[in-house]
């Protein structure tokens, strides 16, 4: 028994709109949006009385795909949208950019802060980490050798 590949990364948001938008913006592109509910979904996700929105996102070259839920019901726990990059659990999402500085310029246009500063890892990379909506920190990555 094998796995055959990651199929999508899931992100519950409070705002899709604002969520979906900020991800168009980065470059991905959106693949449908849907809504659900029932005794299938409650099942499969161990909750009652689901109803959510949901949009898949897509990266450009077809290979990454992110799913963007926002729960109408039930209600769930608040998160801490500005917990620190050490803290346990998923942090953050990398991806590859050709210009690191307009991707960061176009972001803050979104409302996206950078987490601390860009910086060059040797002569491979520069690399920095942006909040985004809901506090989601994303790795921009540009390889320079």
């Amino acid at each position: 028994m094998t796995i055959q590949r990651m199929e999508h990364v899931g992100i519950v948001v409070d705002d899709l709109a604002a969520a979906t938008a900020f991800f168009v913006e980065l470059g991905l592109k959106l693949q449908g949006e849907w809504s659900v509910e029932g005794g299938w979904v409650d099942r499969i996700v161990g909750l009652e009385g689901v109803q959510v929105d949901a949009a898949m996102m897509e990266t450009p070259d077809g290979h990454g795909r992110l799913e963007l839920v926002k729960f109408h019901a039930p209600s769930g726990p608040g998160g801490d949208r500005h917990a620190p990059a050490n803290t346990p659990g998923l942090r953050h999402l990398a991806f590859a950019v050709d210009d690191i500085d307009a991707v960061v310029a176009s972001l803050r246009a979104r409302g996206a802060a950078l987490v601390g500063e860009v910086e060059q890892y040797e002569d491979s990379y520069r690399l920095c980490y942006v909040r985004g909506p809901e506090g989601i920190i994303l790795e921009l990555a540009e390889q320079i050798g």
